[in-house]
């Protein structure tokens, strides 16, 4: 038996094939080679198109099914991980309304702002874990109020990974997941808020049926296996957000195990066995891929969004004829601590462990004499790793406790420079993995069509790679609190906040 994953990112659309009695990768393809086109049609907007998704989904299984590992037509199943938080429309024809606004987007934040004062702040956070902020309802506000013309055309709203299923079976249904990521969600209730919608003035009618994440979605449509070379009526058996399905991935399942990533954004996600909540939504906490009235399982969410952007972007600009690894063996060579150079990598959008503000990207104590393009490419990948330490004290302060943090062998830790940079200054060890996160959506599909009989069995096999243990702590600390000086000239917290922050 074979299981397809299709991981939606923003770079780029990731196709995984694995045996599902030994969970081995038989391929593995990506689609685009070069990264995705983010649409920033004013400064501070994100956007991608939904139909440009599905053309290198498409384009994604068709190369894979090329290489001709396997026969296409012994899948049995599909699962589905996605870029979170993103808004897609669709008409009553299934047509796409307009461009999805994406995760990094910024033009909600007031709409956000301002229902979590009318809502009121405590019912929002005990009941949505969230205040609105940016995400995908204020998102949805943002277009009823200044596209009333698309708003009046909604059939209905789809999060990306619900869009894609909704291409390959001509069926909408959507999680408790997805909708508490899009602040949708009401824990209490169990069900979509009825205070979101009287708020905003949303039709209940425009949300598909709500399933669980393990479950049928729909079946792939007899035009779409034609298209493809596979046959009709394969189920979708799961639909995840890539943070959620990251946890997945590397068995990250129960109450004090954490995850992270460092793609585009960067991600340090933690489960949690009780309704938890940051007072201010520095944090973000959502349903996980387990998650039930009667098992609760929180992930709560710490979010850096300019993390291998902010990477990528110094490439670019001082070193594009280099492939990432001669760049990060050029970093390499520099001293930790850049010589004094600072990079706040926060050019990606507002970011919610600054009380959604938009800080922007600063390049800072530039020595025209000393500093050359490697420092640069050190200053990025340590300035990255500063900013999960700022994000990972609030999570601490939250109660996030972890011993260990497990990732991927994949995008920002495959740097040596990033990794030494991370560990030593969160001072907690770093377990890698070879995960994936269209491999863990192939699994995904397993445990919905019962293959597995449990998430916890199908993640069981996982063996960690290396383990890389903080050798230089006290060293990064310090660099890490001069850093921090060149941040609060640009940020500074509520004055409630500044006992908990350090500067």
């Amino acid at each position: 038996m074979l299981l397809l994953g299709i991981d939606v990112g923003t770079s780029s659309i990731k196709v995984s094939v694995i045996e599902a009695a030994t969970q081995k990768i038989i391929e593995s393809v990506q689609y685009p080679e070069t990264e995705s086109e983010i649409i920033s049609l004013q400064t501070g907007w994100a956007e991608q198109s939904p139909d440009q998704w599905w053309d290198d989904v498409q384009a994604a299984i068709k190369k894979a099914n090329t290489g001709g590992k396997y026969n296409p037509r012994d899948i049995s199943a599909i699962g589905i991980a996605y870029q979170m938080h993103g808004l897609v429309l669709v008409d009553k024809a299934g047509k796409t309304l307009r461009n999805s606004i994406i995760w990094c987007d910024s033009r909600a934040v007031p709409y956000g702002d301002a229902a979590f004062e009318k809502i009121g702040k405590a019912k929002c956070l005990t009941h949505l874990l969230n205040s609105p902020g940016n995400f995908t309802a204020a998102k949805l506000a943002w277009v009823k109020d200044k596209e009333p013309e698309v708003y009046s055309k909604i059939d209905k709203i789809l999060l990306p990974g619900d869009f894609i299923a909704f291409r390959l079976t001509d069926r909408a249904t959507t999680t408790a997941s997805a909708l508490s990521e899009g602040i949708f969600w009401d824990f209490i209730t169990n069900s979509i808020s009825k205070d979101v919608l009287e708020y905003f003035g949303f039709d209940r009618q425009q949300f598909p049926p709500v399933q669980e994440v393990f479950s049928e979605h729909g079946k792939v449509s007899k035009k779409v296996a034609t298209d493809l070379g596979l046959k009709e009526g394969i189920p979708v058996t799961y639909k995840a957000g890539d943070q959620p399905n990251n946890a997945l991935s590397l068995n990250v399942l129960n109450a004090g195990e954490v995850a992270a990533t460092a793609g585009t954004s960067g991600v340090i996600y933690g489960v949690a066995d009780q309704l938890v909540f940051d007072q201010q939504s520095r944090l973000n906490s959502f349903a996980h891929v387990n998650h039930s009235p009667d098992t609760i399982r929180t992930g709560v969410l710490l979010c850096i969004n300019g993390t291998g952007i902010m990477n990528r972007y110094v490439k670019q600009l001082a070193g594009s004829q280099l492939t990432y690894r001669e760049f990060d063996q050029q970093a390499s060579a520099i001293k930790a601590g850049s010589d004094g150079l600072h990079i706040l990598p926060f050019g990606n959008g507002a970011e919610r462990i600054f009380n959604n503000k938009i800080v922007g990207a600063h390049f800072e104590n530039i020595d025209l004499n000393k500093h050359t393009a490697p420092h640069f490419f050190k200053a990025a990948q340590e300035g990255i790793a500063f900013a999960f330490k700022y994000g990972f004290d609030i999570m601490q302060s939250n109660g996030m406790q972890p011993l260990r943090i497990r990732a991927g062998k994949a995008n920002m830790f495959l740097s040596k420079v990033f990794t030494e940079a991370f560990v030593n200054v969160i001072g907690v060890p770093v377990e890698l993995y070879d995960a994936d996160g269209s491999a863990g959506a192939a699994k995904g599909a397993g445990i919905g069509i019962h293959y597995y009989a449990s998430a916890e069995e199908a993640c069981k096999v996982q063996q960690s790679n290396a383990c890389i243990v903080p050798f230089n702590s006290s060293f990064y600390q310090d660099l890490y609190q001069q850093w921090l000086h060149t941040l609060q000239r640009h940020y500074k917290p509520p004055k409630s906040l500044i006992k908990k922050i350090v500067f």
